[in-house]
């Protein structure tokens, strides 16, 4: 498995934040560990949309750009990646009002991390509930 994917935290989140749902002892230097893997998606789910409050981040592009900067990743193989699995260009603006379009991207930036995206649409749905 691979560390996303056993940590919870499939969205490879550093830490930084007090998350809700942080396992109480992280025993993982570089990376966040929840309790649960709904906890871990709600914590990007969150991040996501802070993306767009915040900075006015809202298409493919400019997310995967934030979110996998190229000191650390072969970020246009990344957006290629996820606009392929979203079905839309990278410049579109993702509602991130829209459950189901939000679920897609995170679902395919699951995939691209962990090489993998194993959770259930009942995992997805019990975190957006936990928002």
């Amino acid at each position: 498995m691979s560390r996303g994917i056993d940590n919870h935290n499939p969205g490879n989140i550093r830490h930084g934040d007090n998350w809700q749902g942080l396992r109480e002892t992280q025993t993982d230097k570089a990376f966040c560990q929840f309790i649960a893997p709904e906890w871990g998606i709600r914590a990007t789910l969150k991040i996501l949309r802070n993306y767009e409050r915040k900075y006015g981040l809202n298409s493919i592009r400019q997310i995967i750009a934030r979110w996998a900067p190229p000191n650390e990743n072969d970020t246009e193989a990344y957006i290629a990646f996820v606009c392929q699995k979203v079905g839309v260009p990278g410049s579109a603006v993702i509602d991130m009002d829209n459950t189901a379009t939000l679920r897609r991207l995170v679902q395919a930036m699951i995939q691209m991390e962990n090489g993998q995206q194993p959770y259930s649409d009942d995992i997805f749905t019990r975190a957006f509930e936990l928002l």
